[in-house]
C-alpha cells in the first residue's frame, strides 16, 4: 500500500469528475442538435444517456462527501455545448474525432485516479465506479473510432486542439 490519497486530492477527484461529466454530456447535445436524423443520432444518444447517468452520480457524490462543484460549473456546460455543435458542423466525421480526443483524455484521467486509489487500497466502491466509467468513456472512443472520425478534416490538428483543451479544463477544475 503507498501513501493515502489525502481528502483534499479526493475533493479534487470529484470536483474535477463532475465538471467533466457536465462538459461531456453538453458536447452530445450539440452533437444532436447538429446531427440528428443521421445514421450517427443513435450512437451520439448512446453516449449521451450513460454521460448523464455519470453526472448524476457524480451530483450526488458531491453530496455524499461534502464538496463543492466547480465553481465554473456552467462555463463546462457552455464549452462543452458549443465544442459538440461546432464539431459536428464540420460533420460527423468531425464529431466523431471529437469524441475520440476527448474520450482518450478522460479515460486515461479515470485510469489515473483509479490506479491512485487501489494503490493506497481507499474507497473501493468510488474505485469501482470510476473504473467502469473509465471503461464506458473509453468505450465512446471507440465506437467513434468504429465512425471514421480518425478520417476527419485535419484529425491530428483537431484532436491535438481538444486534447489541449481538456487537459486545461482538467487542471483549472481541480481547483476551481
Amino acid at each position: 500500500m503507498t501513501e493515502p490519497v489525502s481528502k483534499s486530492r479526493l475533493a479534487e477527484y470529484l470536483r474535477v469528475n463532475h465538471a467533466g461529466e457536465r462538459a461531456a454530456q453538453t458536447i452530445y447535445k450539440g452533437q444532436l442538435m447538429m446531427l440528428r436524423g443521421t445514421d450517427k443520432e443513435a450512437e451520439i444518444q448512446h453516449m449521451m444517456d450513460q454521460e448523464v447517468e455519470h453526472l448524476e452520480t457524480f451530483d450526488r457524490l458531491l453530496n455524499e462527501y461534502k464538496v463543492r462543484p466547480s465553481l465554473l460549473d456552467p462555463v463546462w456546460g457552455m464549452a462543452g455545448l458549443a465544442l459538440g455543435a461546432a464539431t459536428a458542423a464540420m460533420g460527423p466525421k468531425a464529431a466523431m474525432a471529437c469524441t475520440i480526443a476527448v474520450e482518450e483524455v478522460i479515460g486515461g484521467h479515470y485510469d489515473d485516479q483509479v490506479k491512485a486509489l487501489e494503490n493506497a487500497d481507499m474507497e473501493p466502491e468510488l474505485t469501482e465506479t470510476l473504473a467502469r466509467f473509465r471503461d464506458e468513456e473509453l468505450e465512446h472512443r471507440d465506437i467513434a473510432v468504429e465512425h471514421r472520425g480518425r478520417e476527419a478534416f485535419a484529425y491530428d490538428v483537431l484532436k491535438q486542439v481538444i486534447q489541449t483543451g481538456c487537459r486545461t479544463a482538467i487542471k483549472i477544475a481541480e481547483k476551481i
